[in-house]
């Protein structure tokens, strides 16, 4: 995860704000982070994408670990992989095509979406060119899911820029909201969500507690 410099945060809090708003604030406001099996995969396939280095095939120029950076949207942090297409016209320089590393099975995820859409927006700031599609790439399904960089996109991308620089201005955390998905969060034994999402489910799980250590 990239570090805040000066006023930008990291480009990854981005799909963790779309994900979750309170996510995001636990681990860029209250910076505290947890690691459980579904984020030790993720991890391990990022470090196999993320070996920095260039390579051609095919008449396509790639680059790995390429350090990205938005002053429009004051966000840092990394693309796994950006491929350089040859541009239509030699009045163009190269295309950039970012593709996002994901661990699991190819699905249509908006948070996902939002996070190579930011790595597209940076390219386009960088490199003085449009940037319409990108490419998300799942490990357990071994394909890729092509993603095109909206209107409606990239406003969502904005909206969450603009978001996660609210809360961590603000040092906010916001109130749980209890969901499927939270099984899946490797921060529900600290945000505990079925507890902290209503004050009558933190009052019914202390009195459970006090009941509990009562009776050893």
């Amino acid at each position: 995860m990239a570090s805040e410099t000066d006023d930008h945060i990291p480009l990854s809090g981005l799909q963790h704000v779309v994900f979750c708003e309170r996510q995001a604030a636990l681990i860029h406001v209250e910076r505290v982070w947890l690691e459980n099996t579904a984020t030790t995969l993720g991890r391990i396939v990022h470090e196999r994408a993320d070996t920095p280095g260039k390579d051609h095939r095919r008449g396509v120029r790639i680059a790995r670990a390429v350090s990205l950076r938005s002053d429009r949207l004051r966000v840092v942090g990394q693309a796994d992989t950006v491929e350089y297409h040859a541009a239509p016209t030699s009045a163009l320089a190269e295309i950039p095509f970012p593709v996002e590393y994901k661990r699991g099975r190819a699905r249509h995820q908006l948070a996902d979406q939002v996070q190579l859409c930011a790595q597209a927006m940076c390219l386009e700031e960088m490199h003085r060119v449009t940037v319409e599609k990108g490419a998300l790439f799942y490990d357990a399904s071994h394909r890729r899911v092509a993603v095109e960089f909206t209107p409606e996109l990239r406003a969502r991308t904005e909206a969450a820029a603009r978001r996660l620089h609210e809360l961590v201005r603000r040092g906010e955390v916001p109130v749980a909201t209890f969901a499927p998905k939270c099984r899946s969060c490797s921060l529900e034994p600290l945000c505990m969500p079925q507890v902290s999402a209503s004050p009558q489910r933190a009052a019914d799980y202390l009195a459970r507690l006090f009941a509990q250590a009562s009776e050893r």
